[in-house]
């Protein structure tokens, strides 16, 4: 099984934190489905002998799509590709765009699975993220969205944010469970250079944010999940009933996957690929029946590296059999070593070769798998 991701990168506006590829003018998107298109032709080998489980698209902002576009593009998917009866197809949407319209034309196409970029219940952190909905405007829609038959839905979540209580985190929380979200993606603040943020930020026009506020609310968002039945099967997510993405477990767990899109990547077998950050760039090449690609093999520490940052962060865990069968020993001893301070001071637990982070260790999921990590 193998997965598709579409990046559609144009927003209505930047907001604070964002350094994803994207553009604030609508201008290309006609001659960039077109583009898209193109490349959906131009790709379609590439998993002629493999099944299709899961479509993700992202950006940006998918649901910016007219009815029009997101037919062209299904039907050049459904052309290109073998798409399982039962693939999950979600498309990432902003509480602005789902009115009640724009949700019986999602309702009436294949997308069976919306994530909500909610990131608050609260005006004055929507204000702060120059987010484009209200807070009332969030609430709403998540209603209309189940109202209309879609229960397979995710809503994102932003903690850290500048004058956000505990209390306010923990109320935006409850909102959530109050409206009986199955899946939850939450995110700490961070500040990415060459945002609006991070000059905030540079100019001192901003505090820098506190890690010990990130930190706490962090360990408040584990508690309540935990609480109101939620697992927590990779760091940032969290789901009710088994309603895991099937999307983004396949990143975690090293399946092949196509990116479709200015400045998607794709991974196939040892070798990652992406397109490049640039519209125009994009529709020129495509236009030219181009692919605007780079390319890198993956060399056996790189693979390494990345299984372990990766596999670390789910509740599936490292195992110790899977190292041995996709490295060679030098690796697997390498890993032992360097992992046993962890799992002595309490931050990784081990269980019958499969290691993972206590809540403690989640704290430190980047410090220890940097710890872990090889050097070619």
């Amino acid at each position: 099984m193998a997965g598709i991701y579409i990046h559609i990168p144009f927003c209505k506006k930047a907001c604070t934190y964002c350094d994803f590829h994207f553009s604030t003018s609508l201008k290309m998107k006609a001659d960039f489905v077109e583009a898209l298109i193109q490349e959906i032709e131009l790709r379609k080998s590439v998993f002629s002998h493999q099944v299709i489980s899961s479509i993700y698209f992202g950006g940006g902002t998918p649901s910016l799509l007219t009815e029009e576009e997101l037919s062209h593009i299904f039907e050049k998917l459904h052309q290109s590709f073998k798409i399982d009866d039962d693939a999950e197809i979600t498309l990432e949407a902003n509480p602005d765009d789902l009115t009640e319209e724009k949700i019986q034309i999602l309702r009436a196409s294949p997308i069976n699975r919306l994530s909500i970029g909610v990131q608050s219940f609260r005006d004055d952190d929507l204000r702060f993220m120059q987010r484009a909905h209200g807070a009332d405007e969030a609430y709403k829609c998540i209603k209309l969205v189940q109202q209309a038959g879609f229960h397979n839905i995710s809503v994102d979540l932003i903690y850290g944010t500048p004058g956000m209580t505990d209390e306010a985190w923990i109320q935006n929380l409850q909102t959530c469970f109050e409206l009986h979200v199955p899946h939850i993606s939450s995110y700490a603040l961070t500040v990415e250079e060459k945002t609006p943020l991070h000059q905030q930020i540079k100019t001192k026009k901003l505090a820098p944010l506190s890690e010990e506020q990130s930190a706490r609310q962090f360990e408040l968002l584990m508690r309540e999940m935990s609480h109101h039945g939620y697992e927590q099967y990779e760091i940032s997510n969290f789901c009710k009933s088994n309603s895991y993405s099937k999307h983004n477990s396949s990143y975690w767990k090293k399946e092949n996957y196509l990116g479709l899109g200015p400045s998607a990547h794709s991974f196939l077998g040892n070798v990652r690929l992406w397109n490049v950050s640039n519209n125009m760039k994009y529709i020129k090449s495509l236009s030219k029946k181009e692919l605007p690609l780079e390319a890198e093999n993956l060399s056996q520490v790189d693979r390494y590296n990345e299984y372990i940052m990766t596999s670390l962060r789910t509740k599936w865990g490292c195992s110790i059999q899977q190292l041995s069968a996709d490295h060679p020993e030098e690796l697997v001893a390498y890993f032992k070593q360097e992992i046993h301070c962890h799992v002595e001071e309490g931050s990784v637990i081990e269980n019958r070769g499969i290691y993972t982070l206590s809540d403690s260790g989640k704290l430190l999921a980047d410090r220890i798998s940097s710890d872990l990590f090889s050097i070619d």
